[in-house]
């Protein structure tokens, strides 16, 4: 597959960098565009826009303390992670790697155009507007901790073991078009998570778990073979969970 070209447009981050690397060598990944992230002034004015003060205060508390506190009790986890399913969280080589404020930038439209990849390879951006999908002819392909449509948005997993829901625990691969994780589905995978899970180590055995089908999605989609696939169930859109949330169902639910 050297012969047929991927951009990846990816945040910053390890899964970026546990992507790439997993992808390096069967795949000619020309350029990898990172965007910055969202300011957090634009980010909370838009949030509390939406979900309301109340909520966002609640979100903000979570994310200071909750996941901070979890990565200390999980690095041993995310070590046993990494080498079962040999994933390399190495950085990423700095001559592919072109810098834009936002995915939705001219810079990064310029950027594919001059590049005119086969494929585009997503992970971990804000939405991408119309203008940069219809930018070039290439397809976008996602790789979305969650199982599409009913845990769209973030932290899938968790919310889908909020639910009692573990069949629909997992991980999707789906083209992008302008809504919130709703393009068309390629492969789902579902997941099992042990005792020794938690928030934070949910999204790496999803990305673990999704890479051999992004890696079919890929090889698939250059050999002209794709297939997408229905899922019927009921859509929702799913945020950060608030601290009394978490601690509600940490403490009563056990859900970790």
């Amino acid at each position: 597959m050297k012969d047929k070209k991927i951009v990846m447009v990816a945040g910053k981050g390890a899964s970026t960098n546990i992507l790439y690397n997993a992808l390096k060598n069967e795949f000619a990944i020309e350029a990898i565009i990172l965007e910055e992230p969202v300011s957090k002034k634009e980010f909370l004015k838009k949030r509390v826009k939406k979900l309301g003060l109340w909520k966002v205060a609640g979100q903000i508390l979570f994310q200071l303390f909750v996941p901070k506190i979890l990565e200390i009790g999980s690095k041993k986890r995310k070590k046993e992670i990494l080498l079962k399913y040999n994933l390399d969280d190495s950085a990423l080589p700095g001559e592919k790697i072109i810098h834009v404020k936002s995915v939705n930038d001219k810079e990064c439209r310029d950027s594919l155009q001059k590049i005119h990849p086969d494929i585009v390879l997503v992970n971990g951006t804000r939405i991408i507007s119309a203008h940069i999908l219809n930018s070039i002819p290439a397809r976008f392909i996602n790789i979305h901790a969650g199982i599409t449509p009913q845990y769209r948005g973030v932290h899938g997993g968790y919310w889908a073991l909020v639910n009692n829901d573990k069949e629909n625990c997992g991980v999707t691969v789906h083209f992008v078009d302008t809504g919130i994780d709703t393009g068309k589905i390629i492969y789902q995978k579902r997941i099992t998570v042990t005792e020794k899970d938690n928030f934070v180590t949910y999204p790496l055995l999803q990305l673990a778990e999704g890479i051999p089908y992004v890696k079919k999605a890929l090889k698939n989609a250059f050999n002209g073979t794709i297939i997408t696939e229905t899922n019927t169930n009921k859509s929702f859109l799913w945020y950060h969970p608030t601290i009394w949330q978490y601690l509600y169902q940490r403490l009563l639910k056990g859900k970790k």
